[in-house]
């Protein structure tokens, strides 16, 4: 079983409404919480790159929080790093995609994350405004409006539409 299949059966399997389920997650997301803020403090620099095992020790957190962590930002890097065939030796690396990240980061509604100063010397508040409402805004739906019964018909008959295709 793969390392990734095993942090998804562990952390999925707790329910967050159970005080253990709670603790789990807030200690995972405090563990997130500051792995971001490291990274973040430093974008310009090369990306981050490692083995699983000496990116948890970097980050002082244990190798199934780090494929945690992995796990959650794979869909926000420039290039995907295989997950299903990572074990704690491979070597990973993370080229963020910052727009992405943040864009991510909004559509898990990770106020914890998207908010953090680090962000203030990424993007500007501008441009963070415009992701958030893009983000915010992509899973909204429109509903076309609702044909009554004596409007003409949309498949273009010129009859009413309870005479057509409302029948």
């Amino acid at each position: 079983m793969s390392l990734l299949s095993q942090w998804r059966d562990y952390a999925y399997g707790f329910d967050d409404r159970t005080p253990e389920g709670k603790q789990f997650w807030f200690d995972y997301f405090q563990a997130e919480k500051g792995i971001y803020e490291i990274i973040l403090a430093n974008p310009k620099a090369d990306p981050v790159k490692g083995t699983v095992k000496a990116l948890a020790e970097k980050f002082e957190v244990s190798i199934q929080t780090m494929i945690g962590f992995l796990d959650g930002i794979d869909d926000s890097l420039i290039t995907s790093n295989n997950l299903d065939e990572v074990t704690e030796d491979s070597e990973v690396t993370l080229g963020i995609d910052y727009e992405k990240l943040y864009m991510n980061m909004v559509g898990c509604n990770a106020e914890w994350l998207y908010t953090l100063p680090a962000w203030d010397k990424i993007l500007t508040q501008e441009k963070r405004d415009e992701l958030y409402k893009k983000e915010k805004t992509s899973r909204t739906l429109v509903k076309p409006p609702k044909v009554g019964r004596n409007d003409p018909c949309p498949c273009g008959s010129g009859k009413k539409y309870k005479k057509c295709c409302g029948r």
